[in-house]
C-alpha cells in the first residue's frame, strides 16, 4: 500500500510539472517527501540500492502522470481553467501545516523575512514577464545544446518548491514545442508506426531528459547544503515561493477570458454559480489530497 501511494504522489508530482504555474517542489513539500527525495538524488550513486528503490514509484508515477498531463491537461485547462487551476490551489494550500512545522524553532529573523518576500517577488515577476509566444524548434545540433540547457534550467525549477519549470519553458517559448506537442507526437508515432516522427521527436525530448538530469542533480546538492547550514531561512524561501504560487495561478488570464489558439482574447469567460461552485470543490478536494497523501514529513537515515 505505502509503495501505491508512494506511486500516487509520483503521479501528483509528475501532473504538477507539466502545468505552467504549479511546482513539483511544492507538491513534494506539500506530501512530507522533499527532504527524503533530496537526500536519495544526493546519494544515489553511494547508497544505489537502497536510494533507487526509495525513487523508483515515484518515477513511475512521474512519467505516467506527464504522458497523460501532455495529453489531457491542455484540455481541461483550455475548458475548465477554473476549476482545474483551483485543484492545484487546494493542493499547494494543503502543503503550508508541513512547511511550518518544518520551520518550527528555526532561526529565521529579519533575514527570514527578507528571503521570504524576495522569493515570493520572484515567482510573481516571472509571471508577469510569462510570453504568449512559441518558438518553432527544428532538430538541429544547435537545437540539441539548446534542449540541453533548457532541461538544465526545468529540472532546477522543478525541484526548488514554488517556481515552476512549465512557466519557465513558457515564458522562453518552448512549452507547446516540448510538453504539449514533442511527446505527444512521439507517444502517437509509436502506436501508429510513424518512426519518422518518433525519432525527430526523441531527438528533442533525450537532450531535454538530460539536462534534466544534469541539473537535479546539481540543484539538489545545493539544497542539500542549504538546508544544513541555513534550514530556517531555506524554508522562508521556500515558504516565499509555495505562497506566490496560487497568486501566480489565478494571474493566468486564461481563467477569466476566452482565448484564441492565436493569442487573442476574444471576451470574458462566462463564470456561472455552478463554475464557482464546482471550483469550490475541486479546491476541497485538492487540499485533503494533499492532506491524505502527506502527513508528517518523513524521516531521512542518514
Amino acid at each position: 500500500m505505502k509503495w501505491f501511494l508512494d506511486v500516487l504522489r509520483g503521479a501528483v508530482i509528475g501532473l504538477a510539472n507539466v502545468i505552467p504555474g504549479v511546482s513539483g517542489g511544492t507538491m513534494m513539500v506539500s506530501m512530507g517527501i522533499y527532504d527524503k527525495l533530496i537526500y536519495s538524488i544526493n546519494n544515489l550513486f553511494k547508497k544505489f540500492k537502497e536510494c533507487f528503490k526509495i525513487l523508483l514509484p515515484y518515477l513511475l508515477g512521474m512519467v505516467v502522470a506527464i504522458v497523460i498531463g501532455a495529453f489531457t491537461l491542455k484540455k481541461a485547462f483550455a475548458d475548465y481553467p477554473l476549476p482545474t487551476n483551483a485543484l492545484f490551489i487546494g493542493l499547494i494550500l494543503g502543503s503550508l501545516p508541513i512547511i511550518l512545522k518544518q520551520m518550527k524553532g528555526e532561526k529565521i529573523g529579519w533575514q527570514g523575512i527578507l528571503i521570504f518576500a524576495l522569493f515570493f517577488a520572484v515567482v510573481v515577476v516571472l509571471k508577469v514577464i510569462e510570453a504568449d509566444n512559441r518558438t518553432a524548434v527544428s532538430l538541429n545540433v544547435g537545437t540539441v545544446l539548446l534542449m540541453i540547457v533548457l532541461g538544465a534550467i526545468c529540472s532546477a525549477a522543478m525541484v526548488i518548491p514554488g517556481v515552476s519549470g512549465s512557466m519557465i519553458l513558457k515564458t522562453l517559448g518552448y512549452y507547446e514545442p516540448v510538453v504539449t506537442e514533442a511527446i505527444p507526437a512521439t507517444i502517437k508515432g509509436v502506436t501508429g508506426g510513424n518512426w519518422s516522427a518518433v525519432f525527430t521527436n526523441l531527438g528533442i525530448l533525450l537532450p531535454f531528459l538530460i539536462g534534466i538530469v544534469v541539473g537535479i542533480f546539481g540543484i539538489a546538492k545545493l539544497i542539500s547544503v542549504l538546508m544544513k547550514k541555513w534550514k530556517g531561512r531555506t524554508y522562508c524561501g521556500i515558504l516565499g515561493m509555495v505562497l506566490a504560487s496560487p497568486v501566480v495561478i489565478l494571474m493566468d488570464k486564461n481563467n477569466w477570458w476566452k482565448i484564441e489558439k492565436t493569442g487573442e482574447v476574444i471576451g470574458p469567460r462566462e463564470t456561472t454559480v455552478w463554475i464557482i461552485l464546482i471550483s469550490v470543490a475541486t479546491l476541497a478536494i485538492g487540499a485533503f489530497v494533499a492532506m491524505k497523501l502527506g502527513g508528517d514529513p518523513e524521516p531521512v537515515k542518514e
